[in-house]
């Protein structure tokens, strides 16, 4: 697999990567404050309406079905793409790369032009549900173990799974220190009890399906069938993508990886050192709250970063951005 090399002059020269969060960062109520200033977000959500048969922005608003993940995926990935467009409204950079964490991948292949929007939000709806089919409801889990190595967190993953016969894999490296798992129910709690006597500390996570673990490999065959029929093109920048941490130079490369990520880890650890190899210093999440803004803190050479879900964490960092860029004295 190759690096993506074809950025323009100017994108070379930028120092600023969007990273787009994943399910998590959802929250009623949420970019309600930027509406009020900014019709392109209600436009942008109803939009992303047209490809669906239900409101977006009215989820989004009043937090209903908001938890089920058919829905949460369209909805955050629509609230990333109307800052998005917001930010190069106002004068933000174009960034050098993107990179989405989880279903954020789909956020920044939109954001890309490797997708439209309409086709995005039809993808995840269906992608969320395809999810929460392939685990009967209360049989998987997730959970974040921090405190171990990776190293650590991957052979008491496969201990449990070798001595049970049952499924617990590393679902998202997301910064030194900090592995998700996610398996079966049973299988989870037979590496957090190993992990808590490793001395790491464990934090179960609330979610409706175990994410990025083999029992996702019924429906990333399904989703496969769907995106061989879905118009994708190379995005005009590059996006770096969760299973491999690269940037794919090919189209069936990308659209494997797509695939794939359903059921392999998102590597956000290793997403953070190929941003590093392409020069960037600073970050801007964009998307609800600040997730990846706090992962950027504990990665082994630290990032700069600027969520922008609110004016204010919005003026911040275009003006920040502009002036780490050059184009503010």
């Amino acid at each position: 697999m190759t690096a993506f090399n074809k950025t323009t002059t100017a994108q070379r020269r930028t120092r600023t990567a969007l990273v787009f969060p994943g399910q998590g960062s959802q929250k009623a109520g949420m970019l309600a404050e930027l509406a009020q200033q900014f019709p392109q977000i209600t436009e942008t959500f109803a939009e992303a309406s047209t490809g669906l048969d239900f409101d977006l922005w009215q989820i989004a608003q009043s937090g209903e079905r908001l938890d089920q993940t058919e829905y949460t995926q369209p909805v955050l990935l629509t609230a990333s793409i109307a800052l998005w467009r917001l930010w190069l409204d106002l004068g933000g950079v174009a960034p050098v790369a993107l990179a989405g964490h989880s279903l954020g991948e789909y956020s920044a292949l939109v954001a890309g032009g490797a997708l439209s929007l309409i086709d995005g939000v039809r993808l995840v709806h269906l992608r969320g549900q395809l999810m929460q089919q392939a685990v009967p409801q209360g049989t998987g889990s997730m959970a974040a173990v921090l405190g171990l190595t990776d190293e650590q967190v991957e052979a008491l993953c496969a201990k449990v799974s070798t001595d049970t016969g049952e499924i617990v894999d590393p679902a998202n490296y997301n910064a030194p220190g900090q592995v998700v798992i996610a398996g079966q129910s049973s299988a989870v709690q037979g590496v957090v009890a190993l992990a808590k006597e490793a001395g790491g500390k464990v934090i179960n996570l609330p979610v409706s399906v175990p994410s990025h673990c083999r029992l996702m490999q019924p429906a990333a065959e399904s989703l496969a069938e769907v995106l061989t029929a879905t118009a994708i093109k190379m995005p005009n920048i590059p996006v770096i993508q969760n299973a491999n941490a690269l940037i794919e130079a090919d189209l069936d490369q990308v659209k494997a990886a797509l695939i794939s990520q359903l059921y392999r880890p998102v590597r956000w650890t290793q997403t953070s050192k190929t941003l590093e190899t392409l020069g960037v210093s600073q970050l801007v999440e964009c998307g609800p709250g600040n997730v990846l803004t706090n992962l950027a803190k504990r990665m082994t050479t630290p990032m700069v970063s600027y969520p922008i879900d609110t004016r204010s964490r919005m003026d911040d960092a275009l003006t920040h951005i502009a002036v780490a860029e050059g184009k503010l004295a």
